[in-house]
């Protein structure tokens, strides 16, 4: 989702003890880490940019990151600014010879509003801001969902329907998770790419592995812009909007390099291109996922392409940011058994 602006702090004393206080449970049975892993941190910065610049904290390999988006008017009930993104985090002895590697344990809603917004001049179906176009703008505007967090659902008006109302189930996720790009560059919180970003994919979630290219040494690692739920391509231009608490584990793969974002869940090995048009997106990413077959599991690159064509899947991540993204797909049920 696009927006910048200052992080405000939308916590109660009590849910920030609750967040300060969580036990650090794996994704897979719940099973408790070792606790001298574990680093609590509490953002007081909200960053407009992907870029290097003094880290919020230095952290080792194997860390768990114990941590929460960024708090913003943006998700209060009269709305507001947008908050931007938490970090960077510098991690010890990642060099551009490595592949930083992000467990997401949790991410859980801390709020009880999310927000989502249709613009003028923003999302899939409307009018470019840099195109001049004979059709009247979209009318903008604002969509209030109330969460139940304990249901795991949301619930908002439709002023212009038959059904005045509408609950949906909650399916938590992170919008924006990334390292510094490479060089002097500096993307807004509103860019995907090579150094992850602003991807919105709906399947960078509780259970996922991101893995994410170093550009700089200590990676310079960011993440925020919670989403309770967001559709595949966020076509409207925002998810529902929200505030997270989160769990991360930051690791290394040492002496080995990528070059788009990869993730990995106990399905799917998937590969995020980004770009424009939609279709060099669709070929960055499956193009590096041809190459992880290749280099890691043993296929032939022709007979992987082949492969595709018959068990690939792809979902659009988003059709709405400067670069879209498009999220690649091999079903791990057809992997050579190790």
């Amino acid at each position: 989702m696009a927006g910048r602006g200052s992080a405000g702090n939308g916590m109660t004393a009590h849910r920030r003890r609750a967040l300060l206080g969580i036990a650090v449970l794996a994704a897979s049975g719940d099973t408790p880490l070792a606790a001298q892993d574990t680093v609590r941190f509490e953002p007081k910065i909200a960053q407009p940019t992907f870029a290097v610049r003094e880290p919020v904290l230095r952290i080792k390999p194997k860390t768990v990151l114990i941590s929460r988006t960024n708090f913003g008017p943006y998700y209060t009930e009269k709305g507001g600014a947008f908050p931007g993104e938490v970090g960077p985090f510098y991690v010890e002895g990642a060099t551009t010879k490595d592949i930083l590697v992000v467990k997401i344990h949790r991410v859980r809603p801390n709020h009880d509003i999310a927000a989502a917004q249709i613009y003028s001049d923003f999302g899939g179906l409307a009018t470019e801001s840099r195109v001049r176009m004979l059709n009247d703008p979209i009318r903008a505007r604002r969509y209030v969902w109330r969460l139940d967090r304990d249901r795991k659902t949301a619930t908002t008006e439709l002023p212009d329907s038959r059904m005045k109302q509408i609950t949906i189930d909650l399916q938590p996720m992170l919008g924006r998770v990334g390292v510094a790009p490479r060089g002097q560059e500096a993307f807004s919180g509103i860019w995907p790419g090579d150094f992850g970003g602003n991807m919105d994919a709906p399947e960078i979630r509780e259970g996922t592995t991101v893995y994410l290219p170093v550009f700089h040494d200590g990676a310079y690692f960011y993440f925020g812009d919670g989403h309770a739920r967001q559709g595949h391509g966020e076509v409207a231009g925002t998810g529902l909007e929200t505030s997270m608490d989160v769990v991360l584990e930051l690791d290394l793969i040492k002496g080995k390099t990528i070059d788009w974002p990869r993730l990995e869940d106990k399905d799917y090995i998937m590969v995020v291109g980004s770009a424009r048009p939609l279709m060099d997106a669709f070929r960055l990413a499956h193009v590096e996922l041809i190459e992880w077959l290749a280099e890691d599991y043993g296929f032939g690159k022709l007979d992987a392409y082949a492969l595709l064509g018959q068990v690939g899947e792809s979902t659009i991540a988003n059709v709405v940011d400067p670069l879209y993204s498009v999220v690649a797909k091999f079903p791990k049920r057809f992997l050579p058994k190790q």
